[in-house]
């Protein structure tokens, strides 16, 4: 079969490994190109919720994910005094099907690598080749690479190009050249990760404090990484800032420019401030993302995660969405066939989606509870919550994005699409 009756995929990331995955189980044939001359396990850690450890069991994936990750048992909520305001179970514990999986980046990325490669071949993933553009013909689309150093790489002829290259897509910008600056949320965030010991529950992702006055969101990522119990922590910090940082995943962070604001946080349910202390390195970026597109497929060419949606990270939802769209396109793609009406088919399901999804990390992510609290609190201790605020009204925040964002429970749990 020759190439010009595959997939091209640029991109190695979680939406372009799972993509590859989802096209094999399709058996539609595809090859995934990736900028970088070689793929190593950066990041921090991320959520994987209910609806996207659906779709990668669907790929024979859960145990693997069980094996490397940690299984979230609770979302809890506390102020900034570290005084308990809400927490209600995650996953399985919640009744859903599937669980939820705190995961280091990494881990997850290398996981999805090793999969494709072994289903798909070892020249599966081809590295050092950075797309700069394409030519969409009559008969096919004919991608165009550089080496990640420099230097041409020879092009390639493909049925249809899917671009999965994260927030900077080439592909993006040739389609949207005029495209405004991200939308800067007014939010900076500092991000690291630090082997420390079990705190609450030992599976519990925290969220604490408030924007305004700094908020912080901890889990683990990684169990007993030590022999003796201890886990990779991950935690990210995020203070309302006038200008926002470099948007550079990789950028590095001064303790300086976040850490007062954290200083006294030391609770009896965990010490935070000697825990941003003992962390080697840390990481800034913006909470930033992009207004919506009103289209993302182009006759032979489509966007697919962060390339088509990018969000800001309220609602530990940016890689899961990214997960959601592969196997709906991989869908529109055995239907269609590998067509410029599949694409378009799968362009009207997974914008309308994430579009909600972009809206809705705006105005009211789950950590609109800390909010709320804070509000009515004027940011003090209070004596007791349920005199501040019933349970019902944090519960339904909490599930007004969670319906929006696909994590109905019982919609999921009964749903084959």
């Amino acid at each position: 079969m020759s190439n010009d009756a595959m997939v091209a995929i640029t991109g190695a990331g979680i939406g372009g490994l799972t993509l590859a995955l989802a096209l094999h189980e399709a058996g539609i044939r595809c090859r995934v190109y990736e900028a970088v001359d070689e793929i190593k396990p950066l990041g921090v850690g991320v959520n994987i919720l209910p609806h996207a450890v659906k779709e990668l069991d669907r790929l024979g994936l859960l145990e693997r994910l069980r094996a490397v990750a940690v299984e979230t048992k609770e979302s809890a909520f506390y102020n900034a005094h570290g005084q308990f305001v809400y927490s209600e179970p995650a996953g399985i514990a919640a009744g859903y099907r599937w669980p939820q999986f705190s995961i280091h980046r990494g881990d997850l990325q290398m996981l999805l690598l090793d999969a494709v490669r072994e289903r798909l071949g070892s020249d599966a993933v081809v590295t050092d080749h950075r797309c700069t553009g394409f030519d969409d013909g009559a008969d096919g689309v004919t991608v165009h690479f550089e080496g990640f150093h420099g230097g041409a790489r020879p092009s390639v002829k493909a049925a249809l190009l899917v671009a999965c290259e994260g927030i900077h897509s080439v592909v993006r910008k040739h389609f949207y050249p005029d495209e405004g600056a991200p939308r800067y949320s007014g939010v900076n965030m500092w991000r690291g990760s630090v082997v420390w010991k079990p705190f609450l529950t030992g599976a519990s992702m925290v969220r604490a404090g408030w924007l305004s006055v700094g908020k912080m969101v901890i889990y683990p990522i990684r169990d007993n990484v030590d022999g003796k119990g201890n886990q990779l922590v991950n935690w990210v910090a995020e203070i309302e800032c006038p200008q926002p940082a470099r948007r550079d995943w990789n950028g590095k962070g001064r303790l300086e420019d976040f850490y007062p604001a954290f200083a006294n946080w030391s609770f009896d349910w965990l010490d935070v401030a000697a825990m941003i202390r003992t962390t080697d390195v840390v990481l800034e970026y913006p909470m930033v993302d992009q207004d919506p597109l009103p289209r993302w497929s182009f006759g032979r060419v489509t966007l697919l995660g962060d390339a088509a949606h990018p969000m800001v990270p309220r609602g530990s939802n940016g890689a899961g969405q990214a997960i959601l769209d592969a196997p709906c396109l991989a869908a529109q793609l055995k239907e269609f066939g590998l067509t410029s009406r599949a694409l378009e088919a799968y362009d009207a399901i997974r914008r309308k989606a994430t579009t909600d999804v972009v809206l809705m990390n705006r105005k009211a992510p789950p950590d609109a509870i800390l909010q709320r609290v804070h509000e009515l609190t004027d940011g003090k201790p209070f004596g007791a919550i349920d005199d501040v605020i019933a349970r019902d009204e944090l519960a339904a925040i909490a599930n007004a994005y969670k319906n929006v964002a696909g994590l109905n429970r019982e919609q999921l749990n009964t749903s084959n699409g």
